[in-house]
């Protein structure tokens, strides 16, 4: 008893070291963000081959999306409430080890309904990740929290690329019934942020977040979560859309590479966007670039129609789509948790995840679209709510200049 009692102490020193801060936090926290989101982006690829298997409409796609995007999105307000209330580390630990586990079992699904409930359960620990990551990442920035939280985001878009291009993989090399091992990096880096992951102080009891903030909704983080969910709308439909547009305008393949890597390099674009964006700031201000990349995005996406796949040229307005429809994005989260000091992880999964997931129910209506008025004609009106979008932002920005930190 004496020789555990005298070891105590030297197991402290020793998990303190283990104990990241800086920059090392900050990319560690990075690459969990890309390893969550490589699992919720395999979705979107496996769309025509599950078309396929279980002979679904695309408006029954478009529910799937719906089921994923609402549980890993709409819900991370609720998540960020109860991470400031028990403890990020936790709630974030436990959220990657969740969806890891159970989204990389999309593959082998022998039904439509367990499907639907795989994505359900599996985006909620995706939901439970976000916030407390972000409002991690962003303490890890200290001095330069925008470009900080801008580079965590494009962890989670290259996350998004690489999903796509590693499960496409996976599947023509080693079969559907391979999927489930990918969960393994998901579990270990899961268990291993809970130990080297600093714990945040948690607020006192009188000064904790609500669970649902009707304030925050009706304020100007609201009026953020309209530009972001009109926004996030053209992104959720190019990424669901594109690989149904390529395989049936463009004669592609349903297991075709350029599915995959045309996802990828939307999405890894989408990540360099948003890091440019968070290194502009200084330069250019946040409700400048915030404005200008959304409105710059619009004629871009429509370039993708008129190019033909696998080019130069069509690859690269894909980048500039991805890079221009997601720069604005670390930069309204940062916005929102200016605006609301006092609830960080909320105002970030209202950001974050609210947003999207309310675009991905919305998506709904997209894919009811497609199947009225054809695939191109519904992509292209969603492409045009990012006018709406930019104009909101701008609007908010302008308002409330005084309680930024650039």
């Amino acid at each position: 008893m004496r020789a555990l009692a005298l070891d105590w102490p030297m197991a402290v020193t020793t998990a303190r070291r283990l104990l990241l801060s800086g920059t090392a936090l900050s990319t560690f926290l990075t690459i969990v963000h890309a390893t969550n989101d490589a699992f919720t982006s395999m979705l979107s690829a496996l769309l025509p081959t599950l078309q396929l298997r279980f002979s679904l409409t695309e408006t029954t796609l478009a529910l799937l999306v719906a089921t994923l995007s609402f549980s890993s999105s709409v819900t991370q307000p609720l998540f960020g409430a109860l991470s400031d209330r028990l403890g990020r580390r936790l709630v974030a630990s436990l959220g990657v080890v969740m969806s890891s586990s159970l989204l990389s079992l999309i593959g082998i699904v022998p039904s439509i309904y367990i499907l639907f409930g795989i994505l359900f359960l599996g985006g909620l620990g995706s939901a439970a990740f976000h916030p407390s990551g972000t409002s991690m990442a962003r303490a890890a920035g200290q001095k330069n929290k925008g470009l900080v939280v801008g580079i965590f985001s494009a962890g989670g878009t290259l996350g998004l690329a690489l999903g796509p291009v590693i499960i496409l993989y996976v599947i023509a090399n080693f079969g559907l019934g391979f999927t489930p091992w990918l969960m393994i990096p998901g579990v270990m880096l899961g268990t291993l942020m809970y130990f080297v992951v600093p714990q945040q102080e948690r607020a006192p009891a009188h000064s904790r977040p609500k669970l649902f903030d009707l304030e925050l909704f009706a304020g100007p983080v609201g009026a953020l979560c309209v530009a972001g969910i009109l926004r996030s709308l053209s992104f959720v439909t190019f990424v669901n859309a594109i690989p149904l547009w390529l395989v049936t305008t463009q004669g592609i393949a349903r297991d075709g590479t350029v599915i995959g890597w045309t996802l990828a390099t939307f999405s890894f674009s989408a990540g360099v966007g948003g890091i440019l964006a968070g290194a502009l700031v200084p330069r250019l201000g946040r409700r400048a670039i915030i404005f200008g990349s959304m409105l710059l995005a619009i004629p871009i996406l429509f370039i993708v129609f008129l190019l033909p796949p696998s080019s130069p040229l069509f690859f690269l307005a894909v980048a500039l789509s991805g890079a221009l429809t997601n720069a604005s994005v670390p930069l309204l989260i940062v916005t929102a948790q200016d605006l609301a000091p006092h609830a960080m992880a909320t105002a970030t999964g209202m950001l974050m995840g609210f947003t999207w997931g309310t675009a991905g129910v919305l998506y709904i209506l997209i894919g009811r679209l497609q199947e009225m008025i054809g695939l191109g004609a519904a992509m292209g009106l969603s492409y045009l709510f990012l006018l709406p979008a930019a104009l909101v932002a701008f609007y908010v920005l302008s308002r409330n200049r005084g309680s930024l930190m650039d």
